[in-house]
């Protein structure tokens, strides 16, 4: 039996899944914000609940919202900010007496939909999440590719590539530059261009929703396609991927699947094979991806 617990910013996620895949217990907890002494406690009750579901002892991968530094060992780049600097790994190690496999939460999605999600069978799938930020991981014959410096996918803080005139230098980012990936293609950044064009104060999904009957939301939902299209050409002509699989709030868009495609312009001008597909899985991938991290 394989646990996979995905741990996020409001919610810790946990699930047991037997080899073949089949779902055997699950359990959603509220994650302790700012509390990294019962973040871990909460984690150990969470297997603690899932193994006496199932009546059995697993191995267990954790999905993070951030990385583990190959240098210190330490958590870094985690939007969950009270684990930053601390030593996860160790500490969650100690308080399970067993081994405990860490992924950051991107690539577990990816890993998930590579492995049994919308991806399955693929030798090269990149995961993209779009939802309050953008995020990225790659998985290579359903097993995650980190890289050197444990940032492989991490596309959310690129340029976004061939800006217009209109879009230098972009709005400002969180991690302090202009321009990135994310303050174009996220759900946020999408609210902010249709109140940039004139309309009033809506959230994406809102946005999306009125495109037939309001010109501006349909504008804005054209330039983001046109966006997004532009950020995965710069993705085929790096990483060439079989699947590109979206997750998060925006890949319930469905005219993204139709429209992005055919607006892939690609180094060499043929038409690409890659395929632009939605999560399986959805909400669960990421806590399916940290089971997986266990692999067959």
């Amino acid at each position: 039996m394989r646990i996979g617990i995905d741990l996020g910013g409001t919610k810790i996620e946990g699930l047991a899944l037997a080899d073949d895949g089949r779902e055997l217990a699950r359990l959603r907890v509220a994650t302790p914000r700012e509390n990294y002494a019962k973040t871990i406690d909460a984690i150990v009750s969470t297997v603690d609940v899932l193994e006496r579901e199932a009546g059995q002892q697993g191995r267990i991968g954790v999905g993070i919202p951030g990385t583990l530094s190959r240098q210190t060992g330490l958590v870094k780049n985690a939007n969950s900010t009270w684990l930053n600097g601390r030593p996860f790994s160790t500490d969650l190690q100690r308080a399970l007496d067993r081994d405990v496999r860490f992924e950051n939460d991107a690539n577990c999605f990816a890993l998930s939909e590579a492995t049994d999600g919308a991806a399955a069978g693929a030798a090269v799938v990149f995961g993209v999440i779009l939802g309050t930020g953008c995020g990225g991981g790659i998985a290579v014959n359903q097993r995650v590719l980190t890289g050197a410096n444990d940032i492989a996918g991490e596309w959310g803080h690129n340029p976004l590539p061939a800006p217009h005139d209109d879009e230098r230098p972009g709005p400002r980012c969180y991690c302090g530059r202009d321009g990135c990936l994310e303050v174009f293609l996220s759900g946020p950044a999408l609210a902010a261009d249709y109140v940039h064009s004139g309309g009033e104060a809506r959230d994406a999904a809102d946005i999306v929703a009125r495109a037939p009957i309001d010109h501006l939301a349909a504008a804005a939902l054209e330039r983001y396609e046109e966006r997004l299209a532009r950020a995965l050409t710069t993705l085929i002509n790096v990483l060439d991927p079989d699947v590109i699989v979206l997750g998060g709030g925006l890949s319930n868009v469905e005219r993204l699947y139709t429209n992005v495609p055919r607006l892939w312009r690609p180094f060499g001008g043929e038409v690409p094979v890659t395929k632009l597909v939605r999560a399986r899985h959805g909400d669960s991938s990421g806590v399916r991806g940290a089971a997986w991290l266990w692999a067959p």
